[in-house]
């Protein structure tokens, strides 16, 4: 997941793309609300693997595989 970061001082720990403060809900939330990929990546600056490393994320939590955070030091 080297798309994905999560830090407790951006957003409040939830995971986002790293490099930027768009939360992962907020990527499929977009899509499930009916954008298409490239509307989601003009709207919040964001590439197509970006997208899909969300979706990625979103699926292996589903699928209730073990998704740890990075360790990051501050």
């Amino acid at each position: 997941m080297e798309r994905i970061t999560t830090n407790p001082k951006i957003m409040h720990g939830k995971p986002v793309i790293k490099g930027t403060r768009v939360p992962v809900d907020v990527i499929l939330g977009s899509l499930v609300g009916g954008m298409s990929y490239e509307e989601v990546e003009k709207e919040y600056g964001v590439k197509k693997a970006d997208i899909i490393a969300a979706i990625e994320y979103a699926a292996k939590f589903v699928m209730g595989e073990e998704v740890k955070p990075l360790k990051i030091k501050v």
